[in-house]
């Protein structure tokens, strides 16, 4: 019976190689990440420069770019501000992010503290459920909301106020929408001060908002850090409740996926455009992120490390 060599030739080698590895672990391991560090930074930032390449290539000629523009005309960097008022829609964005951000860290350190340092009956089913909101996604909530927020629940007599186009009716819905994560997240960061500290701040006189102010808040610096960018980001990349509740018109605080969304019309599309936006857009939560990222790291890591 016929042996088939090259069958033979390849397990040799792949046992060679096994062996290899086994043997030297370390050069192994930093192959690795280094071959998936670079498939992960690939995979990621190809994107943006794909949109780099749309507008930078010439009006008209965008279909024909790929790994390099169609031409080149840089001009659609600030034609971008000329057709559409869209530093008006970052506005509106980062107004948005900013309020959410804001209402969510002060309910969250609250809710934090007295997850995480108070005894009460029923904590845990009450901590549970709360945190099962974090769970549905935001169209289970669209019909209630919508009539909610557009003073269409009347309840003893009392009609809920009428907020399309305006800030709270995107903000709103997000803020409820994100407090879930923030509270766990502090609630575990909050958990880990020792009361030692807590009572100290209160032999001086310090109520407990003021210990968790000035003392506790503090020392969970990266938690906060943490909550507060992952929810800026969500409420400024936010379209959902956005498109449900404001016209898309600049002056009705729509934010700026609206903005993106003018540059298509009904006879054209103009693509180079729309991707210089997507970049300008982009560059007030890179810069954020840049600034924060090793506080990003340490809270992400401690929270999951020590919770």
């Amino acid at each position: 019976m016929a042996v088939d060599s090259s069958t033979d030739d390849g397990k040799s080698k792949a046992s060679r190689w096994f062996a290899i590895g086994l043997a030297d672990s370390d050069v192994t391991f930093r192959y690795t990440f280094y071959a998936t560090t670079a498939t992960i930074l690939l995979v990621s930032l190809f994107p943006f420069y794909y949109l780099a390449m749309l507008a930078l290539s010439e009006p008209g000629n965008t279909t024909a770019a790929g790994l390099l523009p169609a031409g080149f005309d840089p001009s659609s960097f600030v034609q971008a501000f000329e057709v559409v008022p869209f530093h008006l829609y970052m506005r509106n964005s980062l107004i948005i992010a900013t309020g959410v951000t804001a209402f969510v860290l002060v309910f969250a350190s609250l809710a934090g503290y007295t997850f995480g340092r108070m005894k009460f009956r029923g904590k845990r089913p009450l901590f549970l459920l709360l945190i099962s909101v974090s769970y549905f996604p935001g169209a289970t909530f669209i019909v209630g909301l919508f009539k909610l927020l557009t003073g269409n629940v009347t309840v003893l007599g009392v009609s809920s106020p009428n907020l399309f186009n305006t800030p709270a009716a995107v903000g709103l819905p997000l803020t409820a929408l994100s407090l879930p994560f923030a509270i766990l997240l502090l609630t575990t960061f909050y958990g880990q001060i020792p009361d030692g500290l807590e009572d100290a701040a209160r032999v001086t006189g310090s109520t407990r908002i003021g210990a968790l102010y000035r003392i506790i808040a503090p020392l969970s610096a990266p938690g906060l850090v943490t909550a507060g960018i992952l929810t800026f980001i969500t409420a400024y990349n936010e379209f959902f409740f956005s498109q449900l509740m404001t016209t898309g018109s600049v002056q009705d605080w729509s934010p700026i996926v609206w903005g993106l969304l003018r540059y298509q019309t009904e006879v054209s599309v103009r693509y180079d455009l729309m991707a210089a936006a997507s970049l300008i857009g982009v560059v007030p939560v890179a810069l954020i992120v840049l600034l924060a990222q090793r506080k990003i790291v340490s809270g992400l890591t401690s929270g999951s490390l020590k919770g």
